[in-house]
This record gives C-alpha cells, structure tokens and sequence, in this order.
C-alpha cells in the first residue's frame, strides 16, 4: 500500500549514483569518449541558451506552482524532500495530447509534464513520474537529453544531419542508446519517491496498454518482460535491436521488469534502510563506481537469455568487451572509412 506522505522516507544527502542504473553509466562513459562529442556539445552549448527554453514554456505552458497545478506543486515539493533536492527546479505543464513528460535545460533544468499525460495518470502515479524527472535532473542528464533534442530536430527539419553527417549521426545513435538506459535510472529515482513498486508497474501498465488497468493484469505484464527475453532465434535479437534504433525510452514492459529486479535484488531496499552512497563521496567514489558498473554490465551480458546475445557469447566470447570500447571502436572505424575516402578521391 502507498505510504501517506507524512510518513514517506526522506533521503538526506543521497547521491544519484544511488539509483543510477549500470547501464545507464556505461553507455554515458561511452558517449563522452565519442570522437567529436564534446566539439558538439560545445557548440550547442554556445547555440542554445537555457532562457530560450524557459521562456518558450514560460509562453505555452503552465508554470506549476500554488495556484496552478496545486497538485503537482505539492507532489514535486514531497519529490524533492524524499530526494534531498538542493534547488527544486521549475515545472510546467504543456498542452499536448501525447503522453510525455520530460527534463531539459543546458545550464538550470527544468521539468515538462504534457497534459496527456496528467490525464492519464493518478495521483500516486504522478509522484513517480515527477520523482523519474527530478532524478534525471540530479543525475545530470538534461543536458545531453536537450543535446539530442535540438540534434534530432535539425535532422527533422533537413531530412538529414549535415556538414560532418555520418560523425553527428554516429552521436545522435549514441545519445538515443544513452537515453533509453536513462530512462532506467529515472524509473528507480521516481520509485524511491513513490516508494511504492505497485504505483511504478501501474505507471509502466499504463504508458504500455493506456488507462483500462481493469483489463490488466500485473504479473501477466511482467511475464511479457521474460517470454521478450526468451522468444526467438538470433533473428529475433536483430529485430529487436531494430525496433529500439529510433526510440528514446525503452519498452514499458522491460521497464517494469527491470524495476522489479531492483527491489527483488535488494537494491532499492538497501537504499530505504539508509545504505546508500552520499554527495560527500562523490568525488572519490566516481572511477570506482564506473568499475563497478562497467562489470554489472558485463555480468547482465554473460547472463542474458536473448537468443542473439547468447549466440554471440557462445560463437564470439572474446570480441564484445563492454558496451564502451564497442561504441568507441565503431566510431573510429567510420573515421577510419572517412579518411580512406578523402585519399582516394
């Protein structure tokens, strides 16, 4: 049952490497060792101006505050006190009827909540959605999330990504594969506010098969996630890999599953004991941490019950090491192609 609010667990001083998801660390290192990455970054840096953005849903939307959105005010003040916040960001809420909610911001992030998506959820399941943004603002993923925005939308408004193409093209891939792993990480920060696992699957029930929970069923769902896991052959696995290329948020099914073996591993229960690393260690924990996570990575990898990736295991043991070398020598294997064609030409 979903703790009152007066009685919810409060946090003081939680890092975000706390419900930060392995996967979500390595596919960041892998990202930033990107050929090119930070001279994008730069430049989008310069371009895009964190008052642009404000003042666009400061114009179109609904700054949730006392008088709007009473609610959500409230819900994001409980957020921040479960989490430690130290500066509360701003949030509206935009009239759109797709179901979304969002962190962007180059230098102060701030939180966009769709109106599709207050309609659809409760109020319990709203504190979880706000609680997985405010965890994306502290784990410092608005501004690679805003990067990728304004990345894809010059793709959209161009049909394709010039001057340098096949460079950018290679960190949009990058940047979407990133996000969807953020999104686990997210989903852990809003349940350690909802502190509830029933009001998270609800959540994920819901952004999967819409409002009719009563057509639902929990463990049915759930079983979806393991039949996903298990199903097909080595071509299953490729046309999995298909179907997650343009996606910025992994399956709400996978989503759900995932959540689940956080609470049934003990990770989230450690941290609602008060095990959990604090700001203070943050900068000597940092390289240890990406260690760590880098073989949790591996561990999922030696582990999974996919039908590509076993054959993979099995048939290449010695060739994948990592998601971060993979990503890293994929780039430089297209600079390599770049280069050879600028000679012959």
């Amino acid at each position: 049952m979903t703790q009152p609010a007066s009685t919810r667990i409060t946090l003081p001083g939680i890092s975000s490497r706390a419900w930060e998801h392995p996967s979500d660390r390595v596919a960041l290192s892998a990202l930033r060792r990107l050929k090119g990455f930070d001279q994008v970054l730069k430049v989008l840096s310069a371009m895009l101006r964190e008052r642009q953005h404000r003042l666009l849903y400061l114009a179109s939307g609904a700054k949730v505050g006392p008088r709007q959105f009473g609610d959500l005010d409230a819900l994001l003040d409980q957020c921040s006190d479960v989490l430690n916040v130290p500066d509360r960001p701003d949030l509206f809420v935009y009239q759109s009827p797709e179901v979304n909610a969002f962190c962007i911001g180059m230098d102060t992030p701030f939180i966009v909540i769709t109106s599709a998506m207050y309609e659809l959820m409760d109020h319990d399941e709203l504190r979880f959605v706000i609680g997985h943004e405010l965890g994306h603002a502290l784990s410092g993923h608005a501004v690679y999330r805003t990067m990728l925005m304004h990345l894809l939308r010059l793709a959209d408004s161009f049909g394709f990504i010039p001057l340098g193409g096949w460079a950018l093209r290679a960190i949009v891939a990058a940047l979407m594969e990133w996000q969807r792993k953020s999104e686990l990480s997210g989903d852990r920060a809003g349940l350690l506010c909802a502190q509830d696992l029933d009001t998270a699957i609800r959540v994920e029930m819901k952004l999967a098969g819409g409002k009719h929970l009563d057509k639902l069923d929990s463990q049915a769902f759930l079983a979806q996630a393991r039949e996903y896991e298990r199903t097909g052959d080595m071509r299953d696995g490729v046309l999995k890999l298909l179907n997650l290329e343009m996606r910025t948020h992994p399956f709400s099914v996978l989503r759900a599953a995932a959540l689940t073996s956080w609470v049934d591993s003990g990770g989230y229960g450690a941290v609602m004991r008060g095990d959990y690393p604090t700001r203070g260690e943050d900068s000597t924990r940092f390289v240890d941490d990406v260690s760590a996570a880098a073989g949790h990575y591996r561990d999922g990898f030696d582990q999974s019950d996919d039908p590509l990736i076993k054959g993979i295991r099995d048939g290449l043991g010695g060739i994948v090491d990592g998601v971060g070398q993979a990503a890293t020598s994929a780039v430089d294997a297209v600079g390599r192609k770049i280069t050879e064609w600028r000679r012959d030409s």
